[in-house]
């Protein structure tokens, strides 16, 4: 964790200090802005290992900001959000956003929240997986099909890494939507089956019978190197 860098966006300069005390004495480096356009630039210029975001930001929203950022970085975002920003923070977690925390949070819930993003995010230096013809970059956050690479979203990417960290083992339901999107999700099974759905049409030949992804009737999937390969 040391020496890792948070970009902290917030239009209220209480908050703001407060996140910046707390994560400095938990050993992050810190940089803050107070407006989305900010964010952007400081996020362009500093590249963070996370951002925790505002929803309610002047100018650009924290939505804005988020999908924004996921045209041309993966870098875990934890946004802020107030009772009453559900359809906000709906709009937040399908522009790219990894996780949330609802205002007034505890502190020791929104660090646990920020060591889990930047865990699911992928240490450097981790090596490259390869299941059959796929090949799995942890590190430059990469997949590879035949020597093409696959356009997965970040949510995408972190199940394909997920599944092929554990390869060959079956993986429950709630197992895969805790790794994957966290604790507040372990009984959304339904957001897993429209991503291995999604997963499955980049990197099966026919979906529909799929050689990579299986399922295991009520129990969840496993990921497995088609026979042959």
């Amino acid at each position: 964790m040391s020496g890792q860098r948070v970009l902290v966006v917030d239009d209220e300069p209480q908050i703001l200090h407060a996140l910046e005390t707390t994560l400095r004495g938990a050993g992050y480096e810190v940089t803050t802005a107070g407006t989305g356009e900010q964010a952007l630039i400081l996020a362009a210029t500093r590249p963070p290992d996370a951002v925790v975001l505002d929803l309610v930001l002047p100018g650009k929203s924290g939505v804005e900001v988020a999908r924004e950022l996921r045209t041309w970085t993966t870098t875990p975002i934890l946004i802020l959000s107030a009772v009453g920003d559900e359809a906000d923070k709906v709009d937040a977690l399908d522009a790219g956003a990894d996780d949330y925390v609802t205002k007034p949070f505890g502190i020791d819930e929104l660090l646990a929240r920020l060591r889990a993003v930047l865990r699911r995010s992928g240490p450097p230096g981790e090596p490259e997986l390869v299941v059959g013809e796929l090949q799995i970059d942890l590190e430059k956050r990469a997949a590879i099909l035949r020597g093409e690479r696959l356009r997965l979203t970040p949510i995408e990417f972190r199940l394909l890494a997920y599944l092929a960290r554990n390869e060959g083992r079956l993986l429950t339901h709630a197992a895969i939507l805790r790794a994957v999107w966290g604790n507040a999700y372990q009984e959304e099974s339904h957001y897993l089956h429209v991503y291995v759905s999604q997963l499955r049409r980049k990197i099966e030949d026919d979906p529909a019978r799929p050689q990579y992804v299986l399922t295991e009737p009520g129990s969840g999937y496993r990921l497995v190197a088609p026979s042959g390969s």
